[in-house]
């Protein structure tokens, strides 16, 4: 009687939710992880926020030399890129803000992309630049791909998923045991040692995670596997009421043109950069270059006086419409226009005209890049960015002050089991992010198959 009085009580004798010691250990390892990525992500994040700025300050010597006069045709500045690049084909033009400002021409060649700056006034070449090598895309290319296409994107996607159990058992170590301000809504900025570096960390962490956590979300859609997934689910749902005008991974220039997308927080001149990081699936004629008609197409893109900067794209096949398109930091007001060859506007789209998913997404890449709200955004992002540095450097002393030489010192494996609703949220999480779910898988059978052989592992 006693024995089966005892049964039903043993059936929920497993732990609902991991210890402190498990916690610890998870937190250990996802930041051992992804720390190294995050400061690097933080310093190139934040060179990012100010690209309009940095680039108008590396070109400042190309503009200055703009010579003063009466200002040519834009078909003619074309014919003049075109000239500095044989064999090569025109893509965009991008509009002047101001008058002493020299016309961006970008024209493909081959699989690269060439930004050419022409003098509006005398037509004369004042520089030529490779679109892979421009500071704004080795920046771009390093926070989100390493360099390296949609491996990087695949690396980074998986650092955003660790970094974001690295977030939540990090709000768990925190919670705190009693009721108190000090090193826990307040770091204990006037403590030595390991209470000043603890505080920094953990109260430092806290005061970021939740917009931390808004910062991975919306730089999911563009990933490489999340995105592309994202993608499949639109198309089969999303689709009936929307249509998709973004695009995932590394895409090649003949998908660009043939689809007149663009990525979340790319420009079109950035995306015809990334033809370098993949290999197109297939080849596709150039387009090519209409005799007439830039002419009246730029007139009339002055006319709708788009928010800056503003590219004009000739249409890919023949009898297409142009394209004048704002490329606005701020994408919610970028605003798109199809102009005929004789600058008559067909189609207007604008922001709110979008799909539900590509607003949603707009919305969270404007945030991300620190443009949706003003100068308020920009510096929310910078001294989150600026935090997130701080607390990973706090991380990083206070683990190299307590390990011993040669030894990795990770905290030691509890006793308990994970516990099923630590197990369900980890699965649940898993689907949603595939990335951390296959980790996860691999980290489970390393446990169950190798662990005895490194004890590391367990």
């Amino acid at each position: 009687m006693t024995q089966n009085s005892r049964s039903p009580r043993s059936a929920f004798s497993r732990p609902v939710w991991p210890d402190r010691a498990m916690l610890w250990r998870w937190h250990f390892f996802a930041g051992l992880f992804c720390l190294p990525f995050v400061i690097m992500l933080c310093v190139t994040g934040s060179l990012y926020l100010f690209k309009p700025q940095i680039e108008t300050w590396l070109d400042r010597d190309i503009d200055r030399a703009v010579a003063e006069g009466t200002l040519r045709s834009a078909s003619a500045r074309r014919d003049a890129a075109l000239a500095a690049v044989p064999g090569g084909h025109f893509l965009a033009l991008e509009m002047p803000s101001r008058k002493s400002q020299a016309t961006r021409v970008l024209v493909a060649h081959g699989p690269d992309v060439a930004r050419v700056y022409i003098d509006p006034v005398s037509l004369r070449v004042l520089a030529q630049r490779d679109e892979q090598t421009r500071f704004e895309r080795l920046v771009f290319r390093l926070h989100g791909q390493l360099l390296i296409g949609n491996w990087g994107s695949v690396i980074m996607e998986m650092v955003a998923s660790w970094t974001l159990v690295l977030i939540v058992t990090g709000v768990l170590l925190w919670w705190p045991r009693r009721a108190c301000i000090g090193g826990t809504v307040l770091p204990r900025l006037s403590a030595q040692g390991r209470v000043f570096w603890r505080d920094l960390h953990a109260v430092g962490g806290l005061w970021i995670s939740f917009v931390l956590v808004l910062f991975l979300v919306s730089g999911l859609p563009w990933s490489f596997v999340w995105g592309s997934a994202f993608s499949a689910v639109e198309s089969r749902i999303g689709r009936l009421v929307s249509v998709q005008d973004w695009e995932i991974g590394a895409v090649p220039i003949a998908a660009t043109l043939s689809g007149h997308a663009t990525m979340p927080g790319m420009s079109d001149s950035e995306m015809a950069g990334m033809a370098m990081d993949s290999k197109p699936q297939a080849t596709m004629p150039q387009p090519a270059i209409p005799a007439e008609g830039l002419d009246a197409v730029y007139e009339a893109a002055r006319q709708l006086a788009f928010p800056a900067p503003t590219l004009i794209t000739p249409p890919a096949t023949a009898g297409a419409p142009w394209r004048i398109r704002s490329d606005a930091q701020n994408r919610p007001k970028r605003i798109e226009a199809s102009v005929t060859a004789q600058g008559q506007v067909t189609h207007i789209t604008r922001f709110a005209d979008k799909g539900l998913s590509d607003r949603l997404i707009g919305y969270g890449v404007a945030l991300h890049e620190g443009h949706l709200f003003g100068v308020l955004n920009l510096l929310m992002n910078l001294i989150v960015a600026l935090l997130l540095t701080l607390t990973s450097i706090a991380a990083l002393i206070l683990w190299f002050r307590r390990r011993r030489p040669g030894h990795l010192d990770a905290p030691r494996a509890s006793p308990r089991r994970i516990g099923w609703g630590a197990l369900a949220v980890m699965g649940l999480m898993g689907v949603l992010l595939p990335e951390l779910g296959v980790s996860l898988l691999l980290l489970a059978l390393a446990n169950r198959f190798l662990s005895g052989r490194f004890s590391a592992l367990r």
